[in-house]
């Protein structure tokens, strides 16, 4: 797995920490990695010109993984990683065989109208969704929507309670985990948030 981080964080977000931590008890490599724009910068977030730049950094992130594993390659992104994963796998589909994105960031908060959505149609990848229910990033009903236009697999994962840094991992992992595997059509889970915010 390649595992990348969201505007605000880096490599090493409680979040990712946790997700790693879950794949890597299940027997999954993980690589977790810094965008360019952060490698840049230790602080803020990226800027208009960095997102060709940060979904070049996931290309050199995945040709290493690939270098070091020949089984198959999950890219997993945190809200604007999982942004940009997501628009590098519609324009290259073969650049991972299985898509995480943890917090996708669906619409600016406060702003639904300005949806995320239109590389959506091109995702080719079977992809997995995990997405709190107080995540101002989008609604669970407003994820619900837009997910049918993503025609590869996909699946919604819900974290009761969580918000958009999902609880910051603490949460049971056991059906995330198990989700890159499935092979059933679109579906919806719940799962209960365990731990503080």
């Amino acid at each position: 797995m390649a595992l990348t981080h969201g505007a605000g964080g880096d490599c090493n977000a409680p979040l990712l920490r946790a997700v790693a931590e879950a794949f890597q008890a299940a027997g999954v490599s993980v690589l977790r990695f810094d965008l360019p724009f952060r490698q840049r910068r230790p602080k803020g977030p990226p800027g208009p010109g960095d997102a060709a730049k940060d979904r070049a950094g996931i290309l050199d992130a995945i040709a290493a993984l690939r270098g070091m594993a020949k089984d198959r390659i999950i890219l997993a992104g945190l809200s604007y990683g999982g942004r940009q994963a997501s628009l590098l796998a519609a324009e290259e589909p073969e650049v991972a065989d299985r898509l995480l994105f943890l917090s996708y960031p669906l619409h600016p908060p406060g702003k639904s109208e300005r949806l995320r959505t239109a590389h959506f149609a091109k995702l080719r990848t079977s992809c997995v969704f995990v997405h709190g229910t107080a995540d101002p990033f989008a609604s669970i009903a407003e994820m619900e929507a837009a997910l049918p236009l993503v025609p590869a697999t996909h699946r919604l994962i819900v974290v009761v309670g969580a918000g958009h840094d999902l609880k910051r991992g603490r949460f049971d992992m056991t059906a995330v985990v198990e989700s890159l595997a499935f092979t059933a059509p679109a579906v919806r889970a719940a799962l209960p948030a365990s731990g503080q915010a």
